[in-house]
């Protein structure tokens, strides 16, 4: 809905900037610590990777491909996060469980968004879209593992704050000087922008940071399947789309799905402790 009203730059732009300013003022309203110095610039770079790249790919990869193909493929994030992260030097092993627990959360995320996909086409257009959101994916997850990693002395939502405001000031030059066409006002679009920077940013990308901070990356990575259960909740309540045995079917294999990770990443916390113990 959003860019129907704003171009690609724009909305990016203008979306994290609004809902990074709010929270870094709320922040210092009540006296919560700032990163700074070097905190301050790793934090920056990882609100670039992760938003205004990361972010950025999904929102130029909607202007080609249909939501529902766009959140299927969305949902193959996790294996590139904990892919990346097993990769990475001393990080988290991939264990057969969690493979397993992946595959199939990602099974129902295609079956429950399985009728929002045919709409979309499979053509130049729908391939374009999905190498862009290979890119978007792969800058989300290296952004995350490197936020992750590193040990700011800051509450981890202050840093989300943080990584909003460098991520909407990277892309605000080419808000400024590279959009292709003008705003459209409409109170249906400025609606979508405000739902954004209210639901998508300060709570859902505060509650993400969060969890990157204390959970497990296994567990943290499923957050895709339980985006898509939440998409079509929001779409039966607000659009009376169809709630049907497919969509009910597809959540509990979902569901399942991420209780295997849930499980595995349990037992490699707990594993964890009794080694450093």
């Amino acid at each position: 809905m959003s860019l129907e009203t704003f171009p690609p730059y724009v909305l990016i732009s203008t979306r994290f900037i609004l809902s990074g300013v709010i929270m870094l003022a709320g922040a210092l309203a009540r006296g919560a610590r700032l990163p700074r110095g070097r905190d301050l610039w790793k934090a920056g770079l990882s609100g670039i990777l992760i938003l205004s790249i990361g972010n950025g790919c999904l929102t130029f990869a909607e202007l080609r491909i249909a939501s529902g193909l766009a959140s299927l493929v969305i949902t193959l994030s996790p294996f590139w996060l904990v892919g990346i992260e097993a990769m990475a030097r001393g990080g988290e092993r991939l264990h057969p469980p969690t493979i397993l627990g992946m595959i199939v959360g990602f099974g129902g995320a295609a079956l429950l968004v399985s009728g929002g996909v045919g709409s979309g086409g499979i053509g130049p257009a729908a391939l374009v879209g999905f190498l862009i959101l290979q890119v978007g994916m792969i800058s989300w997850s290296a952004g995350s593992i490197y936020q992750r990693r590193q040990q700011v002395d800051a509450h981890p939502i202050v840093v989300g704050a943080v990584q909003q405001v460098f991520g909407g000031l990277a892309v605000l030059p080419f808000a400024v000087f590279a959009s292709s066409h003008h705003i459209a006002w409409s109170a249906r679009g400025v609606s979508a922008l405000f739902y954004l920077v209210t639901f998508g940013s300060i709570v859902g990308y505060s509650a993400y940071v969060y969890a990157l901070d204390r959970l497990p990356v296994a567990v943290v990575s499923i957050y895709p399947y339980a985006n898509s259960v939440v998409a079509v909740a929001l779409g039966w309540l607000f659009y009376r789309e169809p709630f049907g045995v497919r969509e009910a079917a597809a959540m509990l294999v979902i569901f399942a799905g991420v209780a295997v990770v849930k499980w595995q990443g349990g037992k490699a916390a707990l594993a964890k402790m009794e080694v450093e113990a």
